[in-house]
């Protein structure tokens, strides 16, 4: 009597091992992307911008500068500016941008929704993992405004988008993974050892997955690539200014940088060691930059002239001299404009165009 051969149990090949890992994976970080949906504002960026959209007549650039003081705002008001219909629709790159599109009443009602996170009442969901993570994008922003002034990069609007959110791959990877950084980053030091660690261990780094995010976000595709290209070896342009800014944010805090990699990214930019000494040494000061164009000026240009050179010191005769104007001429440019700012003198005139960022 014959008997049946005895069958095998299915064997795991490596190619299902593989498929297996990487489907877990994905799970792993779709789970992560929808956790994000919930990531919250810092209470008091929330409440201070409220009060501002709130006033009779509020003041862009305030409104500008609380938004972006908020890695959970900004992310908020630039998705759903560029969900408006028209032809900005997927196209705005910075908070400016999403403030002209959308409406006082759009934006206090997005900042009344958000959640918040304050320090002191912790979460078992974020523990204190926001307000870390937005001192070192606030840092990093910083610096990259300092870099933008050095070098005279025309697109600070959207660097200040870009640098702010450079680090939200590491939001995705802290759910995604338990043991994300501490396990992970284990002894890296520098931001380079951290990134090539991530990419051994996880098979991913968080300018990656920030990048997907980004996209997945509806963000426009020039931010999506500065936050996936920012620890590139090859990087250039923004994101290599996004790569040094993050470096000096480091430095400025304290962590520790390679000064090799310092140089190498500062010569990308343009900067050579002496200029880039001179944006060290400023970093952990609170310094002024240059004001930003944000609120429309009412001023003719012709009046703008007229200020710049008032500001300068000079009297009716020397700008009239200048400008090839009569010095009564002169005169009531500079009533025109007492009464466009609203300024008693001339003093308020400056000192109020020069905040504002027109002169």
């Amino acid at each position: 009597m014959s008997t049946a051969p005895a069958v095998s149990p299915p064997t795991t090949t490596t190619a299902d091992a593989q498929r297996s890992h990487n489907e877990g994976h994905g799970r792993r970080l779709t789970a992560a992307f929808e956790a994000l949906e919930a990531f919250p504002a810092l209470a008091e960026s929330r409440n201070r911008l409220l009060r501002l959209v709130s006033a009779e007549q509020p003041s862009t650039s305030d409104v500008v500068n609380a938004v972006e003081s908020d890695v959970a705002l900004v992310i908020s008001v630039l998705r759903l500016a560029n969900q408006v219909d028209g032809k900005t629709r997927g196209r705005v790159e910075s908070v400016v941008q999403a403030v002209e599109v959308l409406s006082p009443d759009a934006v206090q009602s997005l900042a009344t929704r958000a959640r918040t996170f304050d320090f002191f009442e912790r979460s078992a969901v974020w523990d204190a993992a926001p307000e870390r993570f937005r001192l070192h994008a606030i840092a990093t922003q910083r610096a990259a405004d300092r870099l933008a002034t050095e070098i005279g990069y025309p697109h600070r609007d959207r660097i200040m988008v870009t640098a702010l959110l450079h680090d939200i791959g590491k939001l995705v990877l802290v759910h995604a993974y338990p043991g994300y950084p501490q396990q992970v980053h284990a002894t890296a030091r520098t931001p380079e050892e951290r990134i090539h660690r991530e990419r051994r261990e996880l098979g991913v780094d968080h300018a990656l997955v920030g990048g997907v995010l980004a996209r997945r976000w509806g963000l426009p595709k020039g931010i999506a690539s500065v936050i996936e290209r920012h620890h590139a070896d090859d990087a250039t342009d923004e994101a290599a200014l996004v790569r040094l800014a993050d470096m000096l944010a480091h430095y400025a805090q304290g962590g520790p940088v390679s000064p090799t990699e310092l140089l190498k990214t500062a010569r990308v930019i343009g900067l050579g060691p002496t200029e880039l000494r001179t944006v060290m040494y400023d970093l952990p000061y609170p310094t002024q930059g240059r004001a930003r164009h944000v609120d429309p000026c009412p001023l003719s240009t012709r009046e703008v002239e007229v200020l710049k050179r008032l500001a300068e010191g000079k009297v009716y005769k020397q700008i009239a001299l200048e400008l090839s104007l009569s010095t009564s001429t002169v005169r009531t440019h500079l009533h025109n404009i007492y009464g466009k700012l609203g300024a008693v003198d001339r003093a308020q005139a400056v000192l109020m165009a020069s905040e504002r960022g027109w002169l």
